[in-house]
Formats: structure tokens, C-alpha cells, sequence
């Protein structure tokens, strides 16, 4: 099966097996390997990536779905104020323990930075609770998206 779509504002043309996963398709054909493959069954977010802008599993999502859509990955929201933002914000906050599930909450912290650009503390952990982290335990994660929150509001 043919399928055109855009990744991170880049236009994509291949064939490509209709039953193939998105997260294959990022990560096997496509060489972005910042998306990452946790559980394969839509249960930790380490897959994260916006399609559309709307957060989804990308081990879920069957290549046909991505046909005439737009994907962003973790490689393109880290060229994006928000996702620069939120990078240094993790950084920054020590977010990142062994950095395996960070692309999946950074993108998922993306999501919700765009729909709710002040949220509280409720509204992120509602945000990210398709997200899991074995290492942080989340306080850090918490503080780093109210952090990157302030300072997009101070550079506005």
C-alpha cells in the first residue's frame, strides 16, 4: 500500500505494508527513533506522538490511518518554543532519570501545552496519565511542565 503523509512538516511518500504499526513506520523506515516502543499495547506512552495534534499511541495505530495526515515526533516538537520549553524545562527540574519515557511526556506535555497553556497540577497529571515512568516519580515531571508553562508565558 502507498501512503503520503506529513512528518514533522515534511511530506512522506512510501509503500509500506497497511498492517504496519506507525511506531514501525517512525522507527524502521524513517529513522526517528525517539519515539519508543514500551508495552506495544497502548499502556505507557513511551510511543507518544501527535497525529493530527491529537496525542496518540503510535504502536496503535496502523499505517493506513497515517494516509493523507500529519505526524510530529519527538524530533519535530524539539524544534518547536514549546517543546524547546519543555526539553530544557526537564532538564532543568530533573525530570529525566534514565530518559527512556521522556520523549513520550514531553509529547504528551506538548498536547496539553497547546490546548491549556496554564494548566494546574490536576490538569497535568490528568494530561499525562496515559504516561509511566518507572525512575522520576512523577513529582519531578509535574514541576518541569509547570515550569516550561511560565516561562512561555514570560517570553509572550
Amino acid at each position: 500500500m502507498r501512503i503520503e503523509f506529513t512528518i514533522n512538516g515534511h511530506p512522506v511518500n512510501m509503500e509500506i505494508d497497511p498492517s504496519a504499526r506507525l511506531l514501525d513506520i517512525l522507527r524502521e523506515n524513517l529513522d526517528l527513533t525517539g519515539t519508543k516502543e514500551g508495552c506495544g499495547e497502548g499502556e505507557c506512552g513511551a510511543c507518544s506522538v501527535l497525529l493530527d495534534g491529537a496525542l496518540v499511541n503510535s504502536c496503535l495505530v496502523p499505517a493506513f490511518q497515517v494516509d493523507s495526515r500529519s505526524v510530529e515526533t519527538i524530533e519535530g516538537l524539539r524544534e518547536t518554543e514549546i517543546g524547546k520549553a519543555l526539553i530544557d524545562a526537564f532538564c532543568e527540574s530533573g525530570a529525566i532519570q534514565c530518559g527512556f519515557c521522556s520523549p513520550g511526556f514531553i509529547v504528551a506535555s506538548t498536547a496539553l501545552l497547546r490546548s491549556n497553556p496554564e494548566p494546574t497540577e490536576s490538569e497535568i497529571r490528568a494530561a499525562l496519565s496515559g504516561n509511566l515512568c518507572r525512575c522520576t516519580g512523577y513529582t519531578k515531571i509535574i514541576e518541569a511542565v509547570l515550569l516550561a508553562s511560565k516561562k512561555i508565558k514570560e517570553k509572550r
